[in-house]
């Protein structure tokens, strides 16, 4: 693509059961969803209409539809259902997604860990 123009959704948190261990997914924690669309943009920044673009909150929903719809065991997983939805979904050549766990259940201190995945539309068909 020539025009590699980005709309991003960052820090989305959703309270949701994913997780290996049982008690992860009974009881539940907190995770932060970054997406990152890309498209272009240009017809949207030469018209101002929300018709030549992708609207935020579509994308939130359908975000929030995959993270809370239905239990995951791997964020892994999470990653690639958030991305196959919105390439399915939405006009976008390809898909950034990264989804964070805070409350991982690991020894110490940490802030989060995660994982970040680039998808295309190539990638649907496979």
């Amino acid at each position: 693509m020539d025009n590699m123009d980005r709309i991003f959704l960052e820090g989305m948190a959703f309270f949701a059961r994913h997780g290996v261990h049982p008690a992860e997914r009974e009881s539940g924690q907190r995770f932060v969803v970054d997406v990152t669309l890309y498209v272009d943009v240009a017809a949207a920044g030469r018209t101002d209409d929300i018709a030549r673009t992708i609207d935020y909150v579509d994308v939130y929903r359908r975000v929030e539809a995959v993270v809370c719809g239905r239990s995951f065991q791997l964020i892994e997983a999470l990653a690639e259902a958030v991305a196959a939805a919105i390439l399915a979904e939405f006009p976008v050549w390809q898909v950034g997604v990264r989804v964070k766990k805070p409350g991982a259940p690991l020894p110490g201190y940490f802030e989060s860990v995660g994982v970040e995945i680039l998808r295309t539309k190539s990638h649907l068909v496979k």
